[in-house]
């Protein structure tokens, strides 16, 4: 599914990773408190893939898919903010990393090559998840909507996530799970990794986003990563 072979003469110096559906598995959370919102409506449950195909689309369209109610319509808001307060206790009750991404983030930092998270979760959930997962000791950067004016797509946040890692984009990778990942990426001058194993609407969307690789799952990232970095020279 790679769409390019895994070894390549040029080497990165950092890599940025989105964070739901790309370095954290968060779905189950996410699928625990929307269904217990159905349930005290009494809606029966939805799949859990059902749900994880929007995961990364956030919780508006979460709650558009449980209730059937679109922005702006009575009761939205209200659903919302009940989900997002019911998920804030339970952030990290069943998430946790993507199978062999623990493992390479504490490669990269064995190597001394700067790892972070641009993300459009707000700081709010980001950084108890972090915490929760011991990963806010070893990362460079996390860039959250609330740092920056304009989000992914927009390039701001990998600008920003770059000048704390002191990289140029062209020393750096980017990988997501969504079109807006890529393009926010590519709008920073980056070079791209489309998780597809992340949370798609369908199976081949990934390969639809032109990245400059696309990986079927978290144990290829892995594998492709530790073949396109290194450190830094005179780091």
């Amino acid at each position: 599914m790679e769409n390019q072979p895994i070894i390549a003469e040029k080497k990165f110096h950092g890599v940025l990773f989105d964070l739901d559906g790309t370095l954290i598995d968060t779905a189950d959370d996410f699928i625990f408190c929307l269904n217990n919102m159905r349930q005290q409506s009494q809606l029966p449950p939805l799949s859990p893939q059902k749900i994880r195909t929007v995961v990364s689309d956030g919780a508006r369209a979460m709650i558009t898919l449980a209730f059937d109610l679109k922005e702006g319509e009575a009761g939205f808001e209200e659903k919302k903010q009940q989900f997002l307060d019911a998920y804030l206790q339970n952030l990290a009750s069943c998430s946790d990393l993507f199978e062999s991404l623990r493992d390479l983030v504490n490669w990269c930092q064995q190597q001394n090559i700067p790892w972070g998270i641009v993300t459009n979760k707000p700081r709010m959930y980001s950084e108890p998840l972090l915490k929760a997962l011991k990963l806010d000791e070893g990362i460079a950067t996390l860039v959250c909507p609330d740092d920056v004016t304009h989000s992914k797509p927009d390039p701001e946040p990998m600008y920003r996530a770059l000048d704390e890692m002191a990289l140029s984009a062209s020393d750096c990778l980017y990988v997501g799970d969504h079109l807006r990942d890529i393009q926010a990426g590519k709008n920073a001058g980056m070079k791209t990794i489309a998780a597809a194993y992340g949370y798609v609407h369908h199976e081949c969307e990934a390969q639809q986003w032109q990245a400059d690789w696309t990986v079927p799952s978290s144990q290829a990232l892995s594998q492709l990563l530790k073949s396109l970095l290194q450190p830094k020279p005179n780091h």
